[in-house]
Formats: C-alpha cells, structure tokens, sequence
C-alpha cells in the first residue's frame, strides 16, 4: 500500500491496515448452553459467532453434538476475549452439576 501524501488518514497507509483494524475492532466472544430433546442433554460451549457455531452443531459437523440435533440455544454469555469466554466453559464444565446448569438457565430466562 503506498503511503497517501496531504491526507490525515485514521489509520496509517503504510504497513499492514488489517493489522491495525484487527487492533481496535474485536469481535465479543460466547459461552453457551444448548439443549437437546432427543438425548436430554446439555451441551456447553464457547465461540465467536453464535449463529454459525449452533448452525454446525445442527448440522452434525461436531462428533460430540452429531446425535443430539436439533440442539436450542438455551443460555448465552458474552466476553470480550475468547479466553474469558473458555474460562467460564470450563467453569460451568466442572460443576459437572446439570442442576447448576438448570438454575443458571431459570436465572436469566
């Protein structure tokens, strides 16, 4: 990219601009529980994009969700980093407690 004379650009023209876009723009991140009928299970997880991720677990691409489907989103959470969003995963994962999860869900429906 070349550098652009007598303009103020927000952003600097040299370098990489997804580099610097990255930076200031950060996508939230999720941990959700999902409940499938079927197999009377939950399932608790964490991503990115919560419509692609729970399209793909009813879409039987994940091993451990493949039977379940159709999976509903039964709770969500959101993050600012992905690594808060797997620290909270982990959190409930240990409990290993489906009443926690029960209450967690009653809790903010």
């Amino acid at each position: 990219m070349q550098e652009v004379i007598g303009s103020t650009p927000i952003f600097s023209t040299k370098g990489n601009l997804y580099g610097c876009l990255f930076r200031f723009v950060s996508m939230p991140c999720y941990t959700y529980i999902l409940y499938s009928h079927k197999t009377d299970r939950y399932y608790i997880g964490s991503c990115q994009d919560m419509n692609d991720r729970l399209a793909r677990h009813n879409a039987g691409y994940s091993k451990s969700t493949k039977a379940g489907a159709p999976w509903l989103l039964k709770h969500i959470e959101e993050y600012e980093t992905n690594s808060e969003a797997r620290k909270r995963e982990a959190e409930i994962k240990k409990k290993k407690n489906r009443n926690y999860i029960e209450q967690l869900i009653s809790s903010t429906g």
